[in-house]
């Protein structure tokens, strides 16, 4: 370490006295102290290059050519004289921005080892090794915990561990961590840490982490007076290709290093494996190689699945309680019997083109509505209310339990450092109303209030073009819906089987949800750019600040996009569309959709299918089999691959890049996924079964993914799951309320209870007991054709001598004198539904009062 090196960590220690763990002094110190270690380098001649070195045909080496020094970080560029793609004064210029910034790198104490790719002669690796000043001193800056000594507190097992022991990983193989008690680290206190071995008493997970913290502060160039600094800049500029710390050792089989510990050899064995479905997974494990912010999704996502088997087995519970009581459906007998059923004629549900039909052609709907639109269906909703308050209770306590463990109860207040980006735009001071001290913000007041108006306008932009592509699958259902009903002729006297299947209603709400799903999913392409340059626009101050305000951004949109056409067809569909003689117009020209005579339930399903499956589906091929492809092309291509030793550096080089979001997109696919799961599971009880078994695989894949398809990622501390914690707890608030009202506006449940109890016998109806006969004429208004208006009334002339009608809807008949009103039992049905949605309502949250 050169001699100004030495000075600046000299006076990095004497700053450290003086200083506390006040989040505004580390603000200062760093600004004072580190920022300026990236020095100004006037003259090449003075610049340090990292020294250069020949593969030794060790591949599965982690230590530089000494085989003392550890790499902890690798970074890769293509040597500019080999490049023919580029300007000579591009390649100029990013070659001498690469070698400032490897010169002040080596100016801040890292050591560095250049060798040349052993596939393409173009590429250049840089190996980069912190020395143990150097990580005690970054180590006390960014006040990282660790051992003082051995945790000798005894803890009492749980009553269940001789059952999760069976599926735990075998402690012979994975041996269980040592537990220590822990202190930010001090340099002044150093003979207090218990250091067995300082080539060991940082982690090789702490040792990336610190030199991650080195490469994001970095200058490389000075432009009208603004620094330019950062490993993130140089890669997305292309003057590093790359810049990774190594996996310790190939998944496949044991590395020839004795020193190397072939942690994600065990991890692939013991937990990426397909074979360790059933296992409980290694956390601490997981924790300690990947870092604290990977281990805490395994920890949800482990819960959330073993949650969700509870769930699955009431769905089904309820779903074949359904099955065994649809041949006891007495409405649905009456739609299918031909002497009921078939001499009803129902009104044609648009204008001119459609024709007049049979209500017996929703036999097959109505049979199926019988397994979905049943009493188990009430029962599930109301325990699937329950189980989401107590999955967010229980994973509260499982998060207070790991953040104990994983010692980050304390780690915002701490540990958290300032974005390199908002430290750089710090170019106002401001006075702290609370400390009187003053502050380096990179913004006024103003300035705040315009980047704010700014991107809420963004947001809301977006939002209502998603609105506005769901009002254009409306307007494709009520326009599309006339092409069907023109060519699906159907007769009256038609035999032909496929006519039961393929109806008007059921061709439309297929293709519509088919071109939602694929709107949807163009839509998320085009707003994740847009979400992440709102969110850089922001500048946020922190790493966690920046994530949970993405998350947020970014799940309002999919809220929105994944949900709205659930939310129209569940509650609006079918609700406001008048009568025969008079209907309602959307947009003043389309008539607005009815529901199949049996509800808009079935259609629900049938959207909820598409979407979830068809968002499974694209998933697993966006993030298994693209990585696969991609790294199979990647190897294929490197010429004479099998005959040549590759050094563990090119071999991770080989990999894909993890992403700038990390784990985002894995937490927004099972947020999507609990939405679905819990806001419209009154009207799909196998719901849960069918995202046990998706979890269940997800999470083996995602750990097979992280293992072996992508390179390693920078370990990074993490207190809790973020932001994505309010979102569940808004999801599982809106759940009571979505399931509610499905039940009651939805489905028949409430109008067939009101029919048994009420108008089934005297003084309304005219059985002597409760019974459900007769509910299928009860809730079919009578329409006379004579009273058809020019606008809508049918080409297909009348036949016969009928003269009437039935249309869905609770009116009095034509002649009496409130003709086409409604009736008093659509009166008793709303009082009933408000009843309900209150009722059900009060009694849930008075269920998670008690479980809270």
């Amino acid at each position: 370490m050169n001699v100004k090196n030495q000075d600046v960590l000299l006076d990095l220690e004497g700053e450290e006295e003086e200083e506390d763990d006040d989040d505004g002094e580390i603000v200062l110190e760093l600004n004072q102290v580190i920022i300026p270690t990236y020095g100004t380098v006037p003259d090449q001649q003075n610049l340090h290059t990292a020294e250069w070195v020949d593969f030794d045909d060790k591949p599965d080496s982690l230590f530089f050519s000494d085989g003392q020094r550890r790499i902890d970080f690798v970074l890769v560029y293509e040597d500019e004289s080999k490049k023919i793609t580029h300007k000579r004064s591009d390649r100029k210029n990013h070659k001498r921005k690469r070698q400032v910034y490897e010169s002040n790198l080596i100016n801040n104490g890292l050591q560095l080892e250049a060798t040349r790719s052993v596939l393409d002669e173009k590429l250049i690796f840089v190996k980069v090794h912190a020395p143990w000043e150097v990580l005690c001193t970054y180590a006390e800056v960014m006040h990282i915990k660790l051992p003082l000594q051995h945790n000798d507190l005894k803890t009492q097992d749980s009553a269940f561990n001789w059952f999760s022991r069976l599926f735990r990983v075998d402690e012979n193989i994975i041996k269980p961590e040592q537990e220590f008690f822990t202190a930010p680290f001090q340099k002044e206190h150093l003979t207090n840490f218990y250091i067995h071995d300082k080539d060991t008493f940082f982690n090789p997970a702490t040792r990336s982490r610190i030199v991650h913290f080195i490469l994001s502060r970095v200058e490389y160039a000075t432009k009208n007076n603004v620094k330019k600094f950062g490993i993130n800049k140089l890669l997305d500029t292309g003057i590093y290709k790359a810049a990774f710390p190594l996996h310790d050792s190939n998944f496949k089989h044991l590395s020839t290093d004795p020193n190397c510990p072939n942690e994600r050899y065990l991890l692939y064995r013991e937990w990426a494996h397909p074979k360790n479905i059933f296992k409980l997974q290694p956390l601490d494990f997981i924790r300690k190689y990947y870092g604290e912010k990977i281990g805490i999704y395994f920890a949800w996502l482990g819960f959330y699945t073993n949650m969700l088997t509870v769930a699955a087995v009431v769905g089904v519970g309820c779903f074949l309680y359904g099955c065994l009581t649809k041949d006891n459906c007495t409405w649905s007998q009456e739609v299918c019997d031909p002497n009921i059923g078939g001499n009803i004629i129902m009104c044609p549900q648009c204008d001119k083109v459609c024709t007049y039909w049979n209500l017996t052609i929703t036999c097959e709907s109505s049979k199926k509505l019988c397994i979905f639109d049943s009493f188990g269906t009430l029962v599930f909703a109301v325990f699937m209310g329950i189980w989401v308050t107590l999955f967010l209770e229980f994973w509260k306590r499982r998060q207070a339990e790991l953040e104990y463990e994983w010692d980050t109860v304390e780690y915002l207040e701490q540990e958290e450092q300032i974005r390199p980006e908002y430290e750089a735009r710090c170019t106002h001071v401001v006075m702290n109303e609370i400390t009187q001290q003053e502050e380096h913000v990179p913004y006024t007041a103003c300035g705040k209030c315009i980047r704010m108006t700014f991107c809420t306008s963004a947001i809301f932009f977006w939002i209502l073009l998603i609105i506005a592509s769901v009002i254009g699958i409306i307007v494709y259902r009520l326009s599309v819906f006339l092409v069907f009903s023109a060519t699906l002729s159907q007769h009256l006297s038609g035999t032909e089987a496929i006519r039961k299947y393929l109806t008007p209603q059921t061709a439309t709400s297929v293709t519509a949800s088919v071109i939602s799903f694929v709107v949807i999913m163009i839509l998320n392409i085009i707003y994740e750019k847009v979400a992440i340059l709102i969110t850089d626009f922001e500048l946020p101050r922190t790493q966690t600040d920046y994530e949970n305000s993405l998350t947020t951004k970014m799940f309002l949109f999919q809220f929105v996009n994944y949900y709205s056409s659930c939310f129209y067809i569940a509650f609006f569909k079918g609700k406001f569309v008048g009568h025969p003689g008079n209907p309602v117009y959307w947009l003043g020209k389309y008539r607005n959709e009815e529901c199949d005579p049996g509800g808009c339930l079935l259609e629900l399903t049938t959207q909820l299918a598409i979407i979830v499956g068809g968002k499974a589906i694209w998933n697993n091929i966006q993030e298994v089999l693209l990585p696969v492809v991609k790294n199979l092309i990647g190897r294929y291509s490197a010429a004479a691959r099998s005959e040549k030793v590759v050094p563990r550096w090119e071999e991770d080089y080989h990999l894909q890049p993890i992403g700038k979001l990390g784990l985002f997109y894995e937490y927004l696919e099972m947020v999507i996924q609990f939405g679905f799961v819990t806001l419209f599971v009154a009207s799909f009880p196998l719901a849960p079964l069918l995202a046990l078994i998706n979890n269940m695989l997800e999470i083996r894949l995602d750990a097979w993914k992280l293992t072996t398809q992508f390179r390693r990622m920078v370990p990074q501390k993490a207190q809790d799951i973020g932001a994505w914690q309010p979102i569940l707890q808004g999801i599982a608030i809106l759940a009571v309320v979505t399931n509610a009202m499905i039940i009651a506006f939805t489905s028949d449940m409430i109008p067939r209870l009101v029919y048994y109890w009420s108008f089934s016998v005297p003084p309304y109806g005219s059985h002597s007991s409760h019974t459900m006969k007769g509910y299928i004429n009860s809730t079919l208004s009578i329409f006379n054709v004579s009273d058809f208006k020019n606008a809508s009334k049918p080409f297909s002339p009348w036949f016969g001598n009928q003269t009437t009608c039935r249309y869905r809807d609770l009116r009095y008949p034509p002649g009496h004198q409130h003709q086409y009103e409604h009736n008093i039992y659509y009166w008793h049905v709303i009082a009933a539904k408000l009843a309900f949605v209150i009722v059900m309502e009060g009694e849930l949250k008075e269920a998670q009062q008690r479980v809270q």
